[in-house]
């Protein structure tokens, strides 16, 4: 045999079981799509494939090899995303409002591969998941400027589903007219009531009246039809392009910094894992002095930072409230799971909502 035969054999035998890890590991990027899908995850990673990598590649010794395998270990990666792209292709993502709104954008942004489907209001996209129609609900929690997005939480409250990630989106806010239409024919303008919120700095230097509408896109709509020059909308460019209207002045949103968190939910619930960092809790307690003071200081007490704390009303009992928080910390460590033993003494209810590593930004 000669040392050409000796090397091809060899590589027959090595293509022969790198077939079979192949395989092996495509299945398992199935379990993980699967998983994803459950939990309303995105497909892409990028921590998690950096960390494999740098542990990977450490196992070859031979430096001049090392170069290569980085890159074989890359397009291994992608042909697993692709993969799972693919089965992800019928993954149903719930959002309020029509294309073009703000959660579309950031929907396809996140699930690329998912089919979004617009509900009339917080509430429909919400128990859509509920009920089974759709995977997850992308639903936003927080402006950076106007504050809370109280219905959401409440259906976080009241609701049986579970946030599987959080993600930061910066919001551009458009004025948006018909043919014709310019900014001093504008007299009224439409928008979502987060939205009327950002801009009212502007709206009010313009003299314009205002009027709520359940979404900034489904404002974009209704001024579309209306093909009234002293009718205009607040919301996205992607609304403008969806609805034929024409961009009468960008970026009126007062703060430059204007961002939106938004939640994926789902009716799975993750369990604490060993690399969370950030927790989402809602609680209540009870009728008694001190009672608040008592929880929060429990909280601290077990080395956990709030990073908010936030009153509702539960709507049972006039003047009867539960509490959103936002902590940092490892709830699934020793003093997690004893500072939750201990919420439980002094709480009513205590339903964590959120355990995660970190928040992105799309």
């Amino acid at each position: 045999m000669t040392e050409l035969e000796q090397a091809r054999q060899i590589i027959n035998a090595t293509d022969e079981e790198m077939a079979r890890l192949f395989q092996q590991r495509m299945d398992a990027a199935r379990m993980v799509a699967h998983y994803k899908q459950e939990n309303g995850l995105p497909v892409d990673d990028l921590s998690r494939e950096e960390q494999l990598i740098n542990r990977n590649s450490a196992f070859i010794s031979d430096e001049e090899y090392r170069s290569y395998y980085v890159e074989f270990l890359r397009n291994t990666i992608d042909i697993s995303k692709k993969y799972q792209h693919r089965l992800l292709d019928g993954m149903r993502v719930a959002y309020s409002g029509v294309e073009g709104a703000f959660a579309h954008i950031v929907a396809k942004k996140i699930f690329p591969d998912g089919t979004c489907i617009g509900y009339g209001d917080f509430d429909a996209a919400y128990k859509a998941v509920e009920k089974g129609e759709c995977d997850c609900a992308l639903l936003p929690i927080e402006n950076s400027v106007n504050g809370d997005v109280g219905k959401v939480i409440d259906l976080a409250f009241f609701g049986s589903l579970s946030i599987s990630g959080v993600y930061e989106a910066e919001i551009v806010q458009n004025l948006l007219g018909v043919k014709g239409a310019s900014v001093d024919s504008i007299k009224k303008v439409i928008s979502h009531p987060q939205a009327l919120g950002q801009c009212a700095e502007y709206i009010k230097k313009h003299g314009y009246e205002s009027e709520e509408s359940v979404n900034t896109a489904v404002a974009a709509k209704s001024v579309a039809e209306a093909g009234d020059i002293t009718l205009a909308a607040i919301a996205s460019e992607e609304a403008a392009k969806q609805f034929g209207l024409q961009k009468l002045e960008g970026h009126i949103n007062q703060n430059s910094n204007n961002t939106t968190r938004f939640c994926v939910f789902t009716k799975t619930r993750r369990e604490p894992a060993v690399g969370d960092n950030r927790f989402i809790m809602l609680f209540t307690v009870k009728n008694a002095a001190g009672s608040l003071g008592k929880a929060v200081s429990v909280i601290g007490e077990h080395g956990f930072n709030l990073r908010a704390l936030k009153s509702r009303p539960t709507k049972d009992l006039v003047w009867d409230y539960y509490f959103y928080a936002e902590g940092e910390g490892n709830l699934a460590s020793f003093q997690g799971r004893k500072m939750l033993n201990e919420l439980s003494n002094c709480c009513n209810s205590v339903k964590i909502i959120a355990s995660y590593e970190k928040e992105f930004k799309v």
